[in-house]
């Protein structure tokens, strides 16, 4: 079966958002170019990863010499995007995520492939032909301006959850929190 590309070389927007409550939030990376929307689910965990990590491939440009991809050191404030989340059909949940440099474009690329049942039972048994076969897959490349203000919004988006406790950890529910921190 044919992979079906979700691709994007210059989207309109680039967001994460979440859907819920904090505690039973569900998070989205949402793109959109002219009327195409396409949404896919993700791990708290992933958004951090993919906030931390393209700001790591942004500030590693910074420091070549002259900064020839002209990378911003802050968000420019014309591309801050503090909207909610537009209709969201999840397209599917992501599993395997890669992120990279494309110096021909100067634009951040970030690969998400759906989760398989692979990566459900994390095992190693060998793949049968049908499972080696995803169906579907985003592709998303974003200039250094965008990719900035993409992961500052992240950040924001994962910080807004449940407050964490100062001693275990863990996070602290609406209604308490019986702390886990283990006693010395």
């Amino acid at each position: 079966m044919p992979t079906r590309v979700h691709e994007f070389s210059w989207p309109d927007r680039v967001v994460v958002g979440t859907i819920g409550l904090p505690g039973a939030r569900t998070f989205y990376l949402q793109v959109r170019a002219g009327t195409q929307i396409v949404s896919i689910a993700l791990e708290k965990q992933q958004s951090a990863q993919l906030a931390e990590k393209i700001d790591e491939i942004l500030d590693q440009l910074i420091t070549i010499e002259g900064n020839p991809f002209s990378v911003p050191t802050g968000t420019p404030i014309e591309l801050v995007d503090n909207d909610e989340l537009e209709a969201v059909q999840e397209q599917f949940r992501a599993g395997a995520m890669s992120l990279g440099w494309d110096p021909t474009t100067a634009q951040i690329v970030i690969e998400a492939h759906p989760i398989t049942d692979l990566d459900a039972d994390d095992n190693d048994e060998s793949l049968d032909g049908d499972d080696a076969n995803e169906s579907e897959m985003m592709l998303v490349r974003m200039p250094v301006g965008t990719a900035r203000a993409f992961a500052k919004r992240t950040r924001e988006v994962v910080g807004a959850g449940r407050p964490t406790c100062p001693l275990c950890g863990n996070p602290i529910d609406a209604d308490g929190h019986i702390c886990t921190f283990p006693e010395i």
